[in-house]
């Protein structure tokens, strides 16, 4: 936290205090560690997203109506998954699978017309059933990265907004709202507790009463069918 203290003891006039929102940091951090590869160092998050929040302190205008807190999350969770593309900790088996995978829940949901299972999904990449939850865990990553940079509004307020850009990040936004409704109730359970409650998957498991990588592994099957519904706008995103 040197860095921190070190810009808010420089910025001693600025309206914020930098060191009261030091915290956000960390909880955005562990919040999204437990998704990532293995070899992602939180510390490494950590230090981008220090980095970000000096910058969201300078230049947030409380104008925009956002609080200073919601600005700077935004800003943070981007820089976070920014460091993680810079340092290409998915490799491109990574993406070959998800894509993989997202074309098996396709072709049994189009075949049943309904939620593919766990089940057919393995069989239909000929699969056995643990096999499929490896691959599906291998692949999280890439969901993970799709959804978050996705999900997030860049709020910047130092330049004019692209029209095009927002109508296309509203229309993407409204598709993603109805395909998360529909998904499996469990499913959006474990998203809402993730992405709006903000617990991680520890506590999400105290509240299911199931274990954490249970957990894991309802959040990336959600993530697996969202990838799947959506391959057109997760290509262009």
């Amino acid at each position: 936290m040197t860095g921190v203290a070190a810009y808010a003891s420089s910025t001693a006039g600025n309206q914020l205090d930098i060191m009261e929102h030091a915290g956000l940091v960390k909880r955005v951090a562990n919040h999204m560690i437990s998704r990532l590869p293995a070899d992602v160092q939180i510390d490494d998050l950590i230090q981008a997203g220090l980095i970000a929040l000096m910058e969201a302190a300078k230049q947030y205008d409380p104008s925009q109506g956002a609080s200073f807190e919601t600005y700077a999350t935004i800003r943070v969770r981007g820089a976070m998954l920014d460091e993680v593309r810079h340092n290409n900790w998915a490799p491109r088996s990574v993406f070959r699978k998800a894509r993989l995978l997202a074309g098996a829940v396709r072709d049994v949901e189009n075949k049943h017309g309904r939620d593919a299972r766990p089940a057919e999904i393995a069989e239909a990449l000929n699969v056995t059933l643990d096999e499929y939850y490896q691959m599906l865990s291998e692949a999280n990553c890439h969901a993970v990265l799709s959804i978050d940079a996705s999900g997030c509004l860049e709020y910047e307020s130092d330049r004019d907004p692209d029209p095009s850009q927002e109508i296309e990040d509203h229309q993407f936004k409204h598709a993603l709202a109805e395909q998360i409704s529909d998904l499996p109730e469990r499913e959006r359970l474990v998203l809402a507790l993730y992405y709006d409650e903000e617990l991680n998957l520890r506590e999400i498991g105290e509240v299911l009463g199931v274990s954490e990588s249970r957990v894991c592994q309802i959040h990336s099957q959600a993530t697996l069918r969202l990838r799947a519904r959506m391959e057109e706008w997760f290509d262009r995103n």
